[in-house]
């Protein structure tokens, strides 16, 4: 009965199921891995079922062929719904609104913010020798050229409404700002809290032209997710960063959510609070995932804009219980639904 649903879904063009078992890879692998299964719960041996593929004739078990043919719809069914699993699903403020318009929108965004960014991207470099001498850790000038041009670049598009601003630390207070992650537009909205602040980010994106360089000139963090190593490192500059001055930004999910639902955090960043003796400041995002969701970088929907709320600072000693503090409080305004 499975196979037969399936099957029907798989003759849907569109779909995730269709692109999944369209696509060829995906069929020989799964052809194989059935074989290969099936031959084994028959009694054959794994690789002469395998090599049935080639050659069927000289397959021994053809009576079991309709058994494989089943278990390779089954597993044609496994795959589709893996990919289904994948898909980030459309925010409930997006739904409803035209995907060309905000198509529209994502592109004139791009185009505006690169404007922007080429005129100031050249302000940094000739003020980056000057930066290196005189303010190496903090470079808080740096940090103004990225303030006017996440304000400049953000203002056509969206509001941002600011709630909580009694909660920021003092200018010059190192503290670990910490929110919730749901969309690219989330680093633009935080450079209104007018902090000057290091964010971590993946190596990659310190490779983006003048986007990535204007990190790398601010001296933003860079980790590689999926080196021990890396985090290792990251989490130590951090707590030196603090020690010196300046203060870090950290979007303890570790990535942008996959569902729309704020996710599990990660102790990295309330464990360097804790070492360097510096508060954490948690922050509300809400709007961005609607504006632009993860996966759809490309388009920037219309919506009532953002909403930045600053918590109160939470200072300890155990990172554990300022973890579970600081989400409860990221938390504390969200729908239930969106909080997993």
């Amino acid at each position: 009965m499975l196979s037969m649903r399936c099957s029907s879904a798989v003759s849907l063009p569109g779909t995730a199921l269709h692109r999944a078992t369209a696509c060829p890879a995906v069929q020989q692998h799964v052809r194989r891995c059935s074989l290969a299964r099936a031959g084994t719960i028959c009694g054959l041996g794994r690789s002469a079922a395998t090599n049935g593929l080639q050659s069927t004739a000289s397959y021994s078990g053809r009576q079991h062929l309709p058994f494989l043919q089943r278990r390779q719809s089954s597993l044609l069914c496994e795959a589709a719904a893996a990919a289904d699993a994948g898909a980030v699903p459309l925010p409930e403020d997006a739904k409803g609104k035209s995907s060309f318009a905000a198509g529209i929108r994502g592109f004139c965004f791009y185009l505006w913010t690169l404007t922007l960014s080429l005129p100031l991207f050249v302000t940094m470099l000739v003020m980056a020798p000057f930066v290196m001498l005189f303010d190496k850790v903090r470079r808080l000038w740096q940090h103004k050229v990225n303030n006017v041009w996440a304000r400049a670049s953000t203002t056509p598009w969206y509001g941002i409404k600011l709630e909580g601003l009694e909660n920021l630390p003092a200018f010059d207070e190192p503290a670990v700002y910490i929110a919730n992650h749901q969309s690219f537009l989330d680093i633009f909205s935080l450079f209104h809290l007018g902090r000057p602040f290091k964010f971590v980010s993946k190596t990659s994106n310190f490779f983006i032209p003048i986007v990535g360089w204007s990190m790398f000139l601010t001296g933003h963090v860079m980790i590689n997710r999926v080196d021990n190593r890396s985090m290792i490192k990251c989490l130590s500059q951090c707590k030196d960063l603090l020690a010196q001055g300046a203060s870090v930004l950290f979007f303890p999910e570790g990535t942008r959510t996959k569902d729309g639902k704020m996710a599990a955090f990660k102790k990295g960043a309330f464990s360097v609070a804790v070492k360097a003796g510096v508060p954490v400041v948690p922050i509300t995002l809400i709007g961005t995932g609607a504006l632009m969701p993860n996966g759809q970088e490309g388009k920037l929907y219309s919506g009532e804009g953002v909403r930045i709320i600053v918590h109160k600072p939470i200072t300890g000693t155990n990172a554990d219980s300022m973890m579970k503090e600081a989400r409860q409080a990221i938390a504390s305004p969200l729908p239930p639904a969106l909080v997993a």
